[in-house]
């Protein structure tokens, strides 16, 4: 077989590679062409010397090309994926800060709340660049397949303004059901069927199987409640699955930020999160992480690069969708995944023009959803106060409408646990001022957002959060690489 796949935001260099080698590890793929493009060359030459070793110490014929020229490398490509972080880490940083100088603590900010609506608005625009391109230089069959986040906003616009064949990817659902097997005490995740529906972190696992056996709310409470790990880690997620009798995709610190009850004050935060790894709910905990894999990999190219040269292993292709998509696409053999679409009637109790994650089967036919699926209501209604806020977010960002861009914000979850409406109108101000440059839909609104502000008697706080840890060294990274080397 022989065609082309463009990545978008391919200097995300670790994800950029895990994609190219999963593609590869089908057989009939050898011969297909990967064209690389991002904003930044410096990262682009980094990715493209990786993924040239690769193919050189495999002895494929497989083609690599890269450039800053984003239609050149959309030129006649059949699959397109995205993983772009418009903004980069310099906005990200502000879509933590500026909120908690309001009190509103996140740990991730990239998919709702203050921070992932504004990302959301960051990204948009460039959504709709990328859909513009695909539909006039791209195979005409082009299929779209959005990694980024916030994952739900981009392939809405994607699908409803961008009029572009789009499906959203992400893996919560395979970690999640990783660990529901792990404390199961299955020999493999194989061992475990289920159905996980929602909308894209916040599925539910509303059905279990293991080995053709059903799990019960109370058997999966007592397994959880007994793992000598998950137990500490996954505090807020097990008292969800208390109350709400289901099991959440999403980690302990993702989900604490969707909610409106365990992130509202600082005492509660450090009595539900756990401080062992950032994901699950540390202040800034994914922004102090992607800034230390930056400079971890700015610092260790070298080793990077020297790693390039080992053959690739069939056997450790992750369970990232992608390549299993791609394969069922254009092999016909059947894949089985979750996957981001328009609802449609796919989900019975949530909104048809909603983004819904949930059960699918790929085959050449394309991608076909397993419909029917009705949510727990309370399950259901958690997902409706975050559809809310992202249809309000992405009509606000094709409109440039600022006004609608505050409602969306102050009908967020946490956000509206937190904050009052003033405090809400002025940290959008300040938000929009400070990202000016990646919100050109906003351009006229920013004077009147900077007049505001500096007449605005709402107070705020330098605040560092409930639970925030610094930036670590590169020498302290070595240090502790070390130690769990020698430790394990």
């Amino acid at each position: 077989m022989s065609f082309k796949i463009a990545i978008i935001g391919a200097g995300s260099v670790g994800f950029t590679k895990k994609l190219f080698t999963d593609i590869l590890c089908v057989p009939e793929f050898r011969d297909i062409e990967f064209a690389l493009t991002d904003i930044s060359e410096h990262n682009l030459g980094m990715i493209k010397a990786i993924l040239d070793r690769i193919v050189e110490a495999n002895k494929l014929p497989t083609k690599v090309t890269a450039t800053t020229n984003r239609r050149e490398a959309l030129e006649g490509a059949r699959y397109i994926i995205s993983c772009v972080r418009v903004g980069g880490l310099e906005a990200y940083a502000d879509d933590i800060r500026i909120p908690l100088k309001y009190g509103i603590d996140q740990c991730v900010g990239d998919t709702i709340c203050a921070g992932g609506i504004l990302y959301g608005q960051r990204n948009i625009p460039v959504i709709l660049d990328f859909c513009r391109d695909i539909r006039e230089v791209a195979d005409t069959n082009a299929k779209f397949l959005n990694y980024a986040n916030p994952m739900a906003m981009n392939t809405w616009a994607a699908i409803e303004y961008g009029k572009v064949d789009t499906v959203g990817l992400c893996h919560g659902v395979q970690h999640g059901a990783e660990q529901i097997a792990e404390v199961l005490g299955a020999k493999s995740p194989r061992e475990l069927d289920y159905v996980c529906s929602g909308i894209n972190h916040q599925t539910w696992f509303i059905e279990l199987r293991l080995n053709g056996r059903p799990i019960g709310k109370d058997e999966l409470v007592a397994a959880f409640e007994a793992h000598p790990v998950y137990s500490k880690q996954e505090k807020l997620r097990i008292d969800v699955l208390k109350r709400f009798g289901v099991y959440s995709t999403e980690s302990n610190g993702h989900l604490s930020e969707y909610l409106p009850w365990y992130r509202k004050r600082p005492d509660e935060i450090t009595r539900w999160i756990d401080m062992s790894d950032w994901i699950h709910g540390e202040t800034g905990g994914y922004l102090r992480y992607s800034t230390e894999t930056r400079n971890w990999f700015e610092t260790e190219y070298p080793q990077f690069l020297e790693a390039a040269s080992k053959p690739i292993d069939p056997a450790k292709r992750s369970n990232e969708h992608a390549s299993h998509i791609l394969e069922a696409l254009e092999t016909n053999r059947v894949y089985r995944g979750h996957f981001n679409v328009k609802n449609d009637g796919v989900i019975t109790n949530l909104p048809r023009d909603a983004i819904i994650e949930s059960p699918g089967f790929v085959d050449r036919f394309g991608i076909n959803m397993a419909a029917g699926i009705t949510l727990p209501e309370a399950c259901a209604a958690t997902c409706m106060a975050s559809i809310n806020v992202q249809r309000m977010s992405v009509h606000a960002a094709i409109a440039g409408d600022i006004d609608l861009l505050k409602l969306a914000v102050l009908h967020d979850p946490l956000v509206g646990a937190v904050s009052t409406p003033e405090e809400v109108w002025q940290m959008v101000d300040e938000m929009i001022v400070a990202q000016a440059q990646w919100l050109p839909q906003y351009g006229d609104a920013v004077p009147a957002a900077k007049e505001r502000l500096s007449k605005s008697r709402v107070k705020t706080r330098e605040w560092a959060g409930a639970a925030r840890r610094s930036v670590r060294s590169i020498e302290e990274l070595r240090a502790e690489k070390a130690a769990l080397k020698q430790a394990g």
